[in-house]
């Protein structure tokens, strides 16, 4: 038996109570997988926003495909479905904080953090990330237990505003969104902390060992290239071999860090040290709204003190109603330790691409 974490959302966590609570889904990028999930292992249900473990689900098949609305009343991106069995399923008012005694300082992966601080959510970062067996039943134990015993956690006026819907009708059906408080001055950068330009270069080496070509917009290069040493003469673009508008290329070209082959942008990288998320978010979407047929991984790399500001962004109405689809699906967040933990791979060099999803955060699953 296996524990795997289940991530809910206010909305799909509202949806799924409402319905007879017999499947969970995931999204469709999540299927691989899904396909090491047997019956008899356990999803962990935790709800992003408000920060609590609020269920306990028994798998009861291997998983199937279906996008019979349950978790969106139209659209329902949560098509890699198991049947479960609720082992425990708690209200808001009675689910788990992962901040409280009883939680925090028994978790792995919590335990060694400051209860201020976000290092810890790699392990939630989305849903099917395995736990280990300490951790799964520990929380087996804690959420079983707190089913009998119905101990209320109160609900501060916050926790409340987070648990009301935020959707948009688009033409492909509702979307979560959020609206962010007005931006606060970027936070200091300490001596100590990574520059803007050191992190596009150590963005361009990784994608130089995944053996990408890279493009660095011409203005930044003489202090990038004091940082980073492309592993042939070749790997540095002098020019972008795509063929867009002027008005495209423009764009394109000011992005801080392009992975290319092929002809074709793989990923997108926009720097935010201390300039305004916004910018780069704007320059993010004017890509995809002049080209929706353009399918290209973006990334929004910033510190972690800026995490939340970012997950906020990147979920704002306008970036959710675009022709080529929400940006919250496209575009996600890479925080500075991720991007050093994902430098420290040995073995860059033969590891796909699809490795970035291990260390991004994506807003639609992500705990702010």
């Amino acid at each position: 038996m296996a524990y795997y974490i289940n991530l809910f959302s206010p909305e799909t966590y509202g949806a799924f109570s409402a319905s007879d609570r017999g499947v969970s889904g995931f999204r469709a990028q999540q299927q691989g997988t899904a396909a090491s999930v047997r019956p008899g292992d356990k999803l962990i249900c935790y709800m992003t926003k408000l920060s609590r473990w609020v269920g306990l689900l028994e798998v009861t098949s291997d998983y199937f495909l279906d996008d019979t609305p349950i978790f969106l009343p139209e659209a329902d991106p949560f098509l890699v479905r198991f049947r479960v069995k609720p082992l425990a399923w708690l209200a808001p008012e009675k689910s788990v904080p992962i901040r409280d005694d009883a939680c925090w300082e028994h978790l792995s992966f919590t335990r060694n953090f400051s209860r201020n601080s976000s290092l810890w959510t790699g392990t939630i970062r989305s849903s099917l990330r395995r736990l280990s067996d300490g951790d799964g039943r520990f929380l087996e134990e804690l959420l079983l237990n707190q089913g009998a015993e119905q101990r209320e956690f109160a609900l501060s006026p916050l926790d409340r505003k987070k648990l009301q819907p935020s959707l948009v009708n688009s033409e492909t059906g509702p979307i979560p969104v959020s609206i962010p408080d007005d931006e606060a001055p970027a936070p200091a950068c300490s001596a100590e902390e990574v520059g803007h330009a050191q992190m596009q270069a150590t963005v361009a080496e990784i994608g130089d060992r995944m053996r990408f070509k890279i493009w660095i917009p011409k203005a930044d290069r003489q202090r990038v290239l004091e940082f980073w040493h492309p592993t042939s003469d070749s790997v540095l673009l002098e020019r972008l071999p795509l063929n867009f508008n002027q008005v495209t290329l423009k764009i394109i070209e000011n992005i801080d860090v392009l992975w290319i082959r092929r002809r074709v942008i793989f990923h997108a990288f926009e720097i935010e040290h201390t300039t305004s998320i916004y910018s780069g978010l704007l320059r993010m979407a004017d890509l995809m709204a002049l080209q929706p047929s353009l399918s290209i991984s973006a990334h929004i790399v910033a510190p972690e003190a800026r995490r939340a500001k970012v997950l906020q962004e990147i979920s704002r109405p306008v970036f959710s109603l675009l022709e080529s689809g929400p940006m919250s699906e496209s575009c996600s967040y890479l925080s500075y330790d991720a991007v050093a933990a994902l430098h420290g791979e040995r073995n860059l060099r033969y590891l796909n691409d699809s490795v970035l999803n291990e260390y991004a955060e994506y807003a639609q699953d992500a705990d702010f």
